[in-house]
């Protein structure tokens, strides 16, 4: 078998923070961190936009939400462009999805095969956090039989993930398999999160990062939990790597970890992403495998949109030129901008905004006007939001509308209305902040309302 078989373990709504390399000291994740040592680690990776839906329609077609209309939750991935799967599946590959979909709004239905996005082994649910919970796992099966997983809720999936791979010992063809869990999102039902029973209570005020701390939220409340299901999730990673190892599949296998969004715990506005912020946005990612393994650290700052090409180049699939990312395997090695050195995010349902981060600056803009559900873009922005992260990391000072900012905010509207045209979108007006003097500081109520 020349081309490598191709896993995509994504989780949902998982803080870079929360990872070890990246400085949690609660020791959630010795499996990805050895991912991370032993492959590429993804330092600088970003969703290119923080809602369930629109950033799985990116990572299933390489193109921004507003291109394929699926910008907000609800609106079914399209027939046109082709999506990612079909692209292995005429390269030869056996191409299996298991666990949450969310790009068919069937909800709690079965998703018919015109909606699966192309996959031929189908073991999923679209709405997965309505038709189950942390010990009660339905979903449904190639022929839409309903199928009931025991264990709890990310070992019944990785349960059924082994067993495909399991299955696929004596082919001849090799495999895409992306395996989408629910963890560590909350359920949504009762604004829970759900650890496995044996993790309950262990993380309990243990550690808070620093945005947290500062902005409170639902923190105190939830962290406890949610750093139970991120561990389980890692030990479920740690299975999945057995798994390859035992079957000796691992040196021909790429794995890819990562996230659709992060997790503000309703610092930033009422819910928990949907914000242009670090916690919304920045995300975990490491990947192995061929061309990955011991490539060290990639500084390069990456969005989402750049997976499906990245796939595709690693599999020795042609790239197709209506795709909006690059190739994370073509830029290995480089510096400065042919690394990435910027990233440009939609934002929908908690308004309609668009921001760009680059090395050291985060910069967005919303539309007032829109309605934030029903409006895809606008014509017209207002500067929002402006905050320099070499000063403040965890963005507690706004900075838009600062006499002492304004010709950064205007190199950086350029920057982003040139993104904007790229993904497709009108060249908008973007109208400056209201004036704030050098030295004084707006309010925290003002910088976090949207």
């Amino acid at each position: 078998m020349s081309q490598p078989n191709i896993i995509v373990f994504f989780t949902d709504q998982q803080r870079w923070d929360t990872t070890g390399v990246h400085g949690n000291p609660l020791g959630l994740t010795p499996n990805f961190d050895r991912l991370a040592q032993y492959g590429t680690h993804v330092e600088y990776a970003f969703t290119c936009q923080p809602v369930c839906g629109p950033a799985r329609s990116c990572l299933q077609t390489g193109l921004h939400a507003t291109a394929t209309g699926c910008y907000r939750n609800g609106i079914p991935l399209p027939d046109s462009p082709k999506p990612l799967a079909q692209y292995f599946n005429e390269a030869g590959y056996d191409t299996a999805y298991i666990g949450k979909w969310h790009l068919a709004a069937t909800r709690t239905s079965p998703v018919p095969v015109k909606k699966r996005g192309g996959y031929r082994y189908w073991l999923a649910a679209d709405s997965l956090e309505h038709t189950s919970d942390a010990y009660d796992t339905v979903l449904f099966d190639n022929d839409n039989h309903r199928v009931k997983l025991p264990g709890y809720r990310v070992d019944a999936l990785t349960d059924a993930a082994i067993r495909y791979i399991n299955g696929q010992q004596e082919s001849d063809q090799p495999f895409f398999l992306f395996m989408s869990f629910l963890e560590p999102h909350h359920q949504n039902h009762r604004d829970d999160y759900p650890s496995p029973d044996v993790y309950r209570n262990t993380y309990q005020s243990r550690y808070t990062p620093p945005d947290l701390a500062a902005l409170g939220g639902t923190a105190h409340q939830h962290l406890d939990g949610y750093y139970g299901m991120v561990k389980r999730l890692d030990e479920a990673l740690g299975r999945l790597m057995d798994t390859l190892k035992s079957l000796n599949m691992i040196d021909n296998t790429i794995v890819l970890f990562t996230t659709d969004h992060g997790n503000h715990f309703k610092t930033r506005n009422a819910e928990y992403k949907r914000s242009c912020h670090e916690s919304s946005i920045r995300i975990p990612m490491a990947i192995t495998g061929p061309g990955f393994t011991a490539r060290g650290r990639f500084t390069g700052l990456t969005s989402l949109i750049d997976i499906p090409p990245t796939l595709l180049d690693a599999a020795g699939i042609p790239v197709p030129e209506h795709m909006h990312g690059t190739s994370v395997l073509s830029r290995l090695g480089k510096q400065g901008a042919e690394a990435g050195d910027e990233v440009f995010v939609q934002i929908s349902e908690s308004c309609v905004a668009r921001s760009i981060r680059t090395r050291r600056w985060k910069y967005c803009v919303v539309a007032p006007d829109k309605h934030p559900v029903q409006d895809s873009c606008s014509d017209t922005y207002v500067e929002q939001f402006l905050y320099d992260l070499e000063a403040d990391p965890y963005e507690l000072t706004n900075l838009a509308g600062f006499e002492s900012h304004v010709e950064v905010s205007r190199v950086l509207s350029e920057k982003l209305i040139r993104h904007m045209v790229y993904a497709g979108e009108a060249a908008p007006t973007i109208v400056p902040a209201a004036a704030v003097k050098s030295g004084q500081r707006r309010v925290a109520e003002e910088e976090i309302k949207l």
